[in-house]
């Protein structure tokens, strides 16, 4: 199974994480919020905001494609970067994965879940 290695992010996980054993067919947002790294997703993942916008290190292309919808609204990401995805819309397959989250969202309030 694979694994998703989270860089320090100073409010969300200031240490970095390992995240194991990831089932196929999870989101990066599934997976970072079941091991209590409380990404935003203030549109409880349905893709219609920015707030759970992570940056793809390593593995990029192991992900399936973004669709629009999502290419649609990564444009109004902060901090858009040729890696970047949508975290509830980021299928893991069978790779690893090396995620930065952020430092900023579009969001001027963080919401709590």
């Amino acid at each position: 199974m694979p694994r998703i290695i989270v860089l320090p992010n100073t409010d969300l996980c200031p240490d970095g994480a390992v995240l194991d054993n990831i089932e196929t067919g999870t989101s990066i947002c599934e997976a970072l919020l079941a091991h209590d790294i409380e990404i935003e997703h203030a549109c409880e993942m349905s893709c219609a905001c920015t707030t759970c916008h992570v940056i793809v290190r390593e593995g990029f292309n192991s992900l399936p494609p973004s669709d629009d919808l999502e290419d649609d609204m990564l444009d109004k990401a902060w901090g858009l970067e040729a890696q970047s995805r949508l975290s509830c819309q980021a299928i893991v397959t069978d790779q690893d994965l090396v995620v930065e989250i952020p430092r900023y969202t579009i969001n001027h309030a963080r919401e709590h879940h």
